[in-house]
């Protein structure tokens, strides 16, 4: 056995948690809107999301090949696998303590802010146009498509349906969004799987036991597995944030925030194979739904906060990860 091999075993394990971490920091994304409109319960809606997100993992691996090949470029052997493991360890440790203050938080923000910080502490390259064009563009564009498109969609649903039933209307939308959530929650899947996958690639491709940046069956079904079953936990402070403190909706306004995050998801990942947050999205998603009421029914002091931690995640798991590669070095040499 290859010296390597530990070292790509545990961070392949770490990666898995990762994954998992992030399958209950994002379940909130996929379930605050159904079960806050009642219209799944809670048991239902997760184990439709957790299912969903399985699919989603296996529709797909332009995003893994992103993060696998334009965010660093990690040093062959051991060395690599030492900043892939902090870059992990700083993302964990973000979404598990954002997830305990029941604040949204981007997965992926958290991942790539490891990856980079790992990447400057160990001197390796980091490939900055990837990151710019790959990563920050799409971070940046897809919370404001998000938001305008949460706007405009509920804005034709009123006009739409404005002679329609209140009431009848309400019962039809609680009907579209299970439907709706469960886009969401395939377009999450393929969004937030491939991350790990991506990872995992960069882990093989780094110690020679894989030579391209195609994602084997195992790496998918691995991370799938992991991301489901953190779903299957819940995510249940961070949906209160999501469904209730930040705009209360009901089941138009929640179809037309899963509905235009479901079509922000697939086509960042079938057509430009970007990462993005649906974090980021589903939040402005429905800060966009909730104007179109009235600007004072969004609570902004709680959105305020939101994008606080949203600016934190890069630099602070950076932080985390830099220090945990250092930590890792003293202790092994």
């Amino acid at each position: 056995m290859s010296p390597e091999t530990p070292a790509l075993l545990a961070v392949i394990l770490v990666a898995l948690v990762f994954a998992y971490t992030n399958g209950f920091q994002d379940a909130a994304n996929s379930l605050a809107t159904s079960v806050s409109t009642r219209a799944l319960g809670p048991r239902a809606a997760v184990i439709m999301a957790a299912s969903m997100n399985m699919l989603g993992a296996f529709l797909g691996e332009g995003v893994a090949r992103t993060i696998g090949q334009n965010i660093i470029a990690p040093p062959e052997g051991t060395d690599g696998l030492t900043v892939l493991f902090a870059a992990l360890v700083g993302a964990i440790v973000w979404n598990v303590a954002t997830w305990y203050k029941g604040m949204p938080s981007s997965a992926s923000h958290a991942l790539v802010g490891g990856m980079i910080g790992a990447a400057l502490a160990s001197c390796s390259t980091v490939e900055w146009s990837g990151v710019a064009a790959r990563f920050v563009l799409p971070m940046l564009l897809s919370p404001l498509i998000g938001g305008v498109g949460g706007l405009v969609v509920m804005l034709a649903i009123m006009w739409l349906f404005r002679r329609a039933n209140p009431r009848r209307a309400g019962r039809q939308f609680k009907l579209a969004q299970s439907v709706s959530a469960a886009a969401m929650a395939v377009g999450n899947g393929l969004q937030d799987a491939q991350k790990t996958m991506g990872v995992v690639v960069l882990a093989l491709v780094t110690t020679g036991y894989q030579a391209s940046y195609d994602v084997p069956m195992w790496v998918v079904v691995a991370a799938a597995v992991a991301m489901s079953l953190g779903t299957l936990t819940g995510g249940w402070r961070i949906m209160r944030t999501l469904g209730r403190r930040v705009f209360h909706l009901d089941p138009p306004t929640g179809f037309a925030a899963e509905s235009t995050v479901a079509v922000v998801s697939y086509a960042t990942s079938f057509i430009w194979q970007v990462p993005i947050s649906s974090t980021h999205t589903i939040t402005s998603a429905i800060i966009g739904v909730g104007a179109t009421r009235r600007l004072s029914a969004v609570r902004w002091g709680v959105a305020g906060n939101i994008v606080v931690v949203w600016l934190l995640t890069l630099p602070g798991t950076a932080a985390i990860a830099a220090l945990t590669y250092g930590l890792v070095k003293a202790v092994t040499l």
